[in-house]
Parts: C-alpha cells; sequence; structure tokens
C-alpha cells in the first residue's frame, strides 16, 4: 500500500472546504445521502461564516492503476490569523494543493501559502479551482501563477469542486506528482504532534504524523520536551467518521487516545517515543505561536461585574482554552467594569472568532475593550542600569520619565488590487505611517505591493478602509518581522480630572493630539449628561492636549419668579450653583460600556 500525506491550502474562500467535500465523495469516503458542504468544518461558527477555523485531518483510500493508495490530508483555514494553522499542517505532509480560484486569481494569502510550502520544501500542485463560474479566467490565471509564484502553467490542474469536473484527474496528480513518506531513519518510535482538541469524554485527542517506527494500542508512550508518559488506550483515523485501528506506522497519520487530562499536558511539535525505549533525538518542532493582538474581556453586568459572573466567564474561558491553544489570558481589573481577563490573539479575526465561541459555548455576554498591541518598552533600572519590559495595555506603560524609548511591532505587508487603485491605497498606507518597499507586476488588471508598516496602524480599520476603496477586490496579507522604536506616546482619557486607564492609548507624537481629539469627540457623544458638567480631557504626561466638556442638566430654577427684584432671581442661582459644585465634588460619572469601543473609531 502506497501513502501520501498533504495538506489544501488556498486563500480564504477560494474553495478548499468544497474541494475536501468532493474528495471524499469521490473515494467513497461518504455516500452522496451523508455527504454535505463543508463536511470538515464541524463548528458551526466555521459553517455560517463559510470559513474554516481549524485544521481537520482525514484518511481515505484510493484505487490508481490496480494499487492501494492511502491519502492523508488536512484541510487548513485561509485566513492570514490562522497561518500558524497551515504552517504546523505543512509540517506533517510531503505535499500541498494550492487552491487558487479561476476568476479571482491569485490573491495576498495565495502568496504567503507559497512562501511557507516552499519553506517546509514541499511539493506543490497547483489546482484552479471553480472553472465552472462564467468569469473563470483559466489560461489567464494560470500565466498569473506562474508570473508571481514561479510554478509552471501547465502544472495546473483545472477542477470545479462545485461540480466535480476534474476530480478524477487531481486524484491521479495526487497519486503521481505527491512524494511518498521518506523511508524511516531509526527504529524507535518518533511521531511528530500537529494539532491537539480536548474531548469531553476522552481527554485530549492528539493529533501526531508518524515519521519512525510503530505506534500501537497499549504502548506506554512519552513526550520528548515534557518527559510526561501516558498510555495509548485507543487509536483512531477519521475517513471521516471515527475508525478504530491497532497501530500506525511510518507515514501515516493517526489520532492518539492516551486518557490526558489537560491540554497543558501536551504541546504542540513535541515528539512522541516509547517509555522503554526512547529514541535518541526528537523531530525538529514548530515556533510557539506569538500573540500580536490584546484586548480585555469583561463580563457585561448593569453592577459592574460581580463575582459569580466573573466565575461563569472563567469556566467558559478555561472551556475554550482547552481546544484553542493559541490565545492566551490573565485576570484583570478596571475601575470602570470590573473583574476581567486580558487576552492575547494571533489576529482581529480570531480574536472576534474566540469571542463569539465564548458567548455562544459558555452562554455568557461579553464586553471587550478596544484592541491593542504589544509593545517593547526600554526602561530605566533600580541599578542605574537599562531592562526592558513588554507591555500589552496602554495603561500599564511605566512613568513617562522612567522610559527611555517604546518599540512597536513592523510588518511586512503585502497588498493585491486593480492598478487604478494604487494611488489611492499608496495614500491610505503612507498616511498610516506606512513604507513603500516594492511593486511586482502580476497581470494586465492587477500588482501586489509590497510596504513595511506598524501592526497598531493595521488593526483598527485598515482592512475596511482597503476594501472600501477597491471595491472588494483588494486583499491584504501581513506578518510581523520585528519590534522598531519611534516617537510613540501615551495618551491619557481624563474624565472629571481622573484618568481613566482602559481609555488610554498609545499614539506617535505627530497624531497623538489629532487621535485625542477625535476620542473625546466620541465620547461626548457616548456618555450621558449628568447634573453636573463633565470635563473630559486628553493628556500627554502632565500637559492637556484638548478638552471637551459634557453640559450639564439645568432646571430652570426661575420660572417661578414672575415679578420682584431681580435680587430674588440672583440668590435662587447662587443657591442652584453651590449645589451643582457640591454634587461635581461627590457624584460619580456613570461612562457605558459602548464608550469604550469609540477608541476604534479614532481613525480618519
Amino acid at each position: 500500500m502506497h501513502i501520501r500525506n498533504f495538506s489544501i491550502i488556498a486563500h480564504i474562500d477560494h474553495g478548499k472546504s468544497t474541494l475536501a467535500d468532493r474528495l471524499l465523495q469521490a473515494t467513497h469516503a461518504v455516500t452522496d445521502r451523508e455527504a454535505k458542504e463543508q463536511l470538515l468544518d464541524s463548528m458551526d461558527l466555521e459553517r455560517e461564516r463559510g470559513i474554516t477555523i481549524k485544521a481537520s485531518a482525514v484518511t481515505v483510500m484510493h484505487q490508481h492503476n490496480g494499487e492501494t493508495y492511502m491519502l492523508n490530508f488536512i484541510d487548513t483555514p485561509g485566513h492570514v490569523d490562522f497561518g500558524y494553522e497551515v504552517s504546523r499542517a505543512l509540517k506533517a505532509c510531503e505535499g500541498a494543493l494550492l487552491i487558487v480560484d479561476a476568476a479571482q486569481g491569485v490573491e495576498a494569502q495565495t502568496v504567503v501559502n507559497t512562501y511557507l510550502a516552499v519553506g517546509q520544501d514541499v511539493e506543490i500542485i497547483p489546482v484552479l479551482n471553480k472553472i465552472d463560474l462564467p468569469a473563470a479566467r483559466p489560461e489567464e490565471i494560470a500565466d498569473e501563477v506562474e508570473q508571481v509564484l514561479g510554478l509552471p502553467a501547465e502544472d495546473c490542474l483545472c477542477v470545479s469542486a462545485k461540480t466535480g469536473v476534474g476530480i478524477p484527474e487531481l486524484l491521479s496528480a495526487i497519486c503521481e506528482r505527491c512524494p511518498a513518506p521518506r523511508p524511516p531513519e531509526c527504529k524507535e518510535l518518533r511521531a511528530l504532534i500537529f494539532d491537539a482538541v480536548y474531548d469531553d469524554y476522552r481527554g485530549v485527542l492528539i493529533y501526531a504524523r508518524v515519521f519512525d517506527g510503530t505506534l500501537k494500542v497499549g504502548d506506554k508512550i512519552r513526550f520528548m520536551a515534557l518527559g510526561r508518559t501516558f498510555q495509548v488506550t485507543d487509536l483512531l483515523k477519521y475517513t471521516p467518521k471515527p475508525t478504530r485501528v491497532k497501530s500506525a506506522g511510518a507515514g501515516e497519520t493517526v489520532t492518539v487516545v492516551a486518557a490526558i487530562k489537560t491540554l497543558g499536558d501536551v504541546r504542540v511539535g513535541d515528539t512522541i517515543t516509547h517509555d522503554l525505549h526512547p529514541a535518541a533525538t526528537p523531530l525538529d518542532g514548530y515556533e510557539p505561536p506569538r500573540q500580536m493582538v490584546f484586548c480585555d474581556f469583561y463580563p457585561a453586568t448593569s453592577e459592574g461585574g460581580k463575582g459569580a459572573d466573573f466565575e461563569e466567564m472563567r469556566d467558559a474561558i478555561d472551556r475554550l482554552a482547552l481546544n484553542d491553544s493559541s490565545f492566551t489570558y490573565a485576570p484583570v481589573h478596571s475601575e470602570a467594569l470590573g473583574f476581567g481577563f486580558r487576552c492575547g490573539f494571533l489576529g482581529l479575526l480570531h480574536m472576534d472568532i474566540v469571542q463569539e465561541r465564548l458567548e455562544r459555548e459558555g452562554g455568557i455576554e461579553i464586553v471587550q475593550t478596544a484592541p491593542t498591541v504589544s509593545y517593547e518598552v526600554k526602561i530605566r533600572g533600580k541599578g542605574g542600569g537599562f531592562e526592558d519590559i513588554e507591555v500589552h495595555n496602554p495603561g500599564d506603560l511605566p512613568d513617562p520619565s522612567a522610559i527611555v524609548e517604546i518599540r512597536e511591532p513592523i510588518c511586512r505587508l503585502e497588498i493585491m488590487l486593480p492598478k487604478h487603485n494604487i494611488g489611492d491605497i499608496m495614500k491610505l498606507v503612507l498616511d498610516r505611517r506606512g513604507t513603500y518597499k516594492s511593486q511586482q507586476y502580476v497581470s494586465d488588471t492587477r500588482e501586489l505591493l509590497h510596504f513595511e508598516i506598524p501592526l497598531a496602524e493595521l488593526i483598527y480599520d485598515f482592512y475596511d478602509k482597503l476594501k472600501g476603496m477597491t471595491s472588494g477586490y483588494g486583499t491584504m496579507d501581513y506578518e510581523v518581522t520585528g519590534f522598531r522604536a519611534d516617537e510613540l506616546k501615551k495618551v491619557d482619557i481624563l474624565i472629571t480630572g481622573e484618568p481613566v486607564p482602559a481609555l488610554a492609548l498609545i499614539a506617535h507624537k505627530d497624531k497623538a493630539e489629532q487621535r485625542g481629539r477625535l476620542l473625546l469627540k466620541k465620547l461626548v457623544k457616548q456618555i450621558d449628561r449628568h447634573q453636573f458638567e463633565i470635563p473630559l480631557q486628553a493628556a500627554i504626561g502632565g500637559k492637556i492636549i484638548a478638552r471637551e466638556t459634557i453640559r450639564a442638566f439645568r432646571k430652570d430654577v426661575t420660572a417661578k419668579c414672575y415679578g420682584g427684584d431681580v435680587s430674588r432671581k440672583r440668590k435662587l442661582l447662587e443657591k442652584q450653583k453651590k449645589g451643582k459644585d457640591r454634587m461635581k465634588n461627590i457624584g460619580s460619572v456613570n461612562i457605558p460600556q459602548k464608550a469604550f469601543m469609540a477608541v476604534l473609531e479614532t481613525g480618519e
């Protein structure tokens, strides 16, 4: 029996999951009656949004030229935020199907996924999908693939995942062009963990690719990095139904059940070996994911977050973390919103998905503060030297007098767009402190632009503006390449003279005043009027750079005076003024939860 391991990679919405459905049907892994759209997307959220969030590994059998082939394939996410899932999947494979929409052509994420596959030394099979569409241009798109990605146009396979056209030819190409797994390098067991999920009944399920040796039910295994040992109670293959197997040899992918209680006992990228006869060296693993976007989650309650609601939220986050180890969380407290959690995410979509899953699966309502990025801050130490600290929240910045420099994350940004929009997009990027790097010809109508830009300028509304300016045809991909020092300032927002840490922001010196003024104007509309006047101020250090005032409600206390001396009116007005001053001293400003999201909308 021959084994072929491959991943399905593409830009978002180019038809990966639909193609996976057709491959399952063509290999008779599912019957026509069992088939449904996005069969491998198990979450309701994936089906509703039409996107893949978690990679799914499947094993099917296929007959080619009278011989049996075991096809192990992984359907991966397409969005930039889940690029880590793609890199892990490619590590477990020898081949990759690169799906390109025959109507839309090569997109930004297509380029990035190709680089990922080339970096892993994976054989790439380019596939032009959706050739049944009236707008399909397979010949032109094949030339684009050759021009931009360097893959020969004649190697492109034309298929329609929707109608099934070209699927038999694709299966033949997988069997013939995908390399077979490398021969075992040692007799001892070595299997790479490329994913893990939590099951309420079985504990942690480990997705592993066996490179050397054989893994059997009943084996006592050891994780080489963590040093923990477990007994294998079951081995499963998803075909796509869970199917029990007794063993898995070199080249196969398998799901390991070993009564593992928490995801903390497993590290993705670790090597599984036998406890009694361990391998001498582990397999190459993965870099741990680095969270780039941070925000606070608080339970949405009118009382500001009581203990019971916080405990419910803690339970919901703990459960979700068992199935998604790529986000981090730590308890925080805010004077305005009570107790909550500061969470770190791979990107904005990842943040959005986690929030929605918490609300659905945990049955809780969440207030989310504006997202921020991670900063590296160089400060003066107590002994006279310097030290570096990492700051995820503007409110956590140390005293300005102690700060030597603030370094912000810088991204490599690639934008694929129609040629007639180049001027508008250039201006958009340069206004966001971006730096032009290069330009690449894609076709007669499209270009690929390369920039460097601070991540903080991307996370607000950059993607929305890009889509709006290009009528939806522009696509982007970004990767954090490092940190760079700049003239960054912390802008504090003061309400009745008291700073509100949840509203603080970090901005470039040239834009700090503008961002502060815009935010105050938003807050004036969001915060309700009170019985007393509320001054709103933006400050850098001790210097006030902007001010707005929310006028007080005013009762006409002189309405009952319909004559007499003017001193009567003056006396009543003076009494009212004293009452207002007393109320201002003892009264508190009620800041609605929507006001904390105003920080998001301070873009031009």
